[in-house]
C-alpha cells in the first residue's frame, strides 16, 4: 500500500508539474474564417498612411492588402485562400463608441466569420478634458455594440483590441517643433496635446487624467469582452503596452499611424488574438 501510495503521488506531482507548464486551457478558435470586417475609427481606415489627409483601407492594420502592413487579412489569407477578397473595413474617420453599434450592423449584414474592434481614441481625445466620453457609457456604448454582434453573427470570432496609450503620443512628440505645430494647427486631441511643453502641475494632471480615462476605457473592453463570451478574445493591453515611437506616425498630423506604425499594430495585435 506504500508504494502504490507513492506511486500515486508521484503521479499526482507530475501531473501539476505538466498542467503547471502548459497553463490554463484556451478555447479552440476554430478553423481560420473565410471572411472579416473591421470596426473602429480612422487607425482602423488607415488615415493619412498613405497620402495627405485621405483614409488608406488597404494600409490598414486589420483589413488591409499592403503587403509591407502585413495586415491580419494577409495573414489568415497565408492559411485559408477562402478569405481572398472578403475583407471588409467598416470602420469610420472619427468614430467614437457610440458609432460601434452602427458598424456591428454593418458588419453582421456582410455575414463575417471575424470582426476586429480597435475603438475608443476619440472617447478620450477630444477638444478639452470635459468633452471626453464618460467611463459609464462608454461601456454601454461598447455593450450595445456587441451585443449587435452576438446576435446576428453567433458563430464570429471577435477580437476587441485595447487602445494604444496617448499620453504616450504626447511623451514622444513633444520635443518636436513639427508635431507641437500639427497638434495645435489641427487642434489634435487638445484633451493631452493642449500646452504640450508645459511643466505645470495643471497640464501634468490634465494629461495623466487622459490617460486614466484611457485606462479606464481598456478595462471596460476586458469586461465587456469577457461578458460576451467564449468567441471574443482581448489583447491583453498588447497595443496599449507598445512604445510606439514618433516615426511610426505621420509627418502630416503626428498623431496617426503611418506605414510602418499600422505595419507594427499589425505585428503586436494578430499574435495577442486567435492563432490562425
Amino acid at each position: 500500500m506504500t508504494l502504490v501510495r507513492r506511486a500515486l503521488a508521484t503521479l499526482a506531482g507530475v501531473t501539476a508539474l505538466v498542467l503547471f507548464a502548459t497553463g490554463p486551457a484556451v478555447a479552440d478558435p476554430g478553423p481560420p474564417p473565410n471572411s472579416m470586417a473591421s470596426l473602429g475609427d480612422s487607425i482602423t481606415r488607415g488615415f493619412n498612411a498613405c497620402g495627405w489627409y485621405v483614409d488608406c483601407t488597404g494600409r490598414s492594420f486589420s483589413t488591409g492588402d499592403d503587403t509591407t502592413v502585413n495586415s491580419h487579412y494577409l495573414r489568415i489569407r497565408r492559411v485559408n485562400s477562402a478569405i481572398n477578397g472578403r475583407n471588409h473595413n467598416a470602420a469610420r474617420t472619427g468614430a467614437k463608441s457610440a458609432d460601434l453599434y452602427g458598424q456591428a450592423g454593418t458588419a453582421v449584414s456582410q455575414g463575417v466569420g471575424y470582426v476586429t474592434v480597435l475603438i475608443g481614441a476619440n472617447d478620450a481625445c477630444t477638444s478639452s478634458e470635459s468633452t471626453m466620453t464618460s467611463t459609464a457609457t462608454f461601456r454601454a456604448n461598447i455593450d450595445s455594440a456587441l451585443t449587435r454582434l452576438k446576435s446576428g453573427l453567433p458563430n464570429a470570432k471577435v477580437y476587441v483590441i485595447s487602445i494604444p496609450d496617448v499620453h504616450r503620443l504626447w511623451s514622444v512628440g513633444k520635443d518636436s517643433s513639427s508635431a507641437r505645430t500639427a497638434w495645435s494647427l489641427f487642434g489634435i486631441c487638445q484633451s493631452i496635446l493642449a500646452n504640450p511643453t508645459s511643466t505645470a502641475q495643471a497640464d501634468v494632471d490634465r494629461r495623466n487624467r487622459v490617460r486614466q480615462r484611457v485606462v479606464d476605457f481598456n478595462a471596460q473592453l476586458a469586461a465587456a469582452c469577457t461578458a460576451y463570451g467564449a468567441n471574443c478574445r482581448y489583447d491583453n493591453n498588447a497595443v496599449f503596452s507598445y512604445p510606439f515611437t514618433l516615426a511610426q506616425l505621420s509627418t502630416w498630423d503626428y498623431f496617426h499611424p503611418n506605414t510602418t506604425g499600422q505595419q507594427a499594430l499589425a505585428t503586436i495585435s494578430y499574435p495577442a488574438g486567435y492563432p490562425w
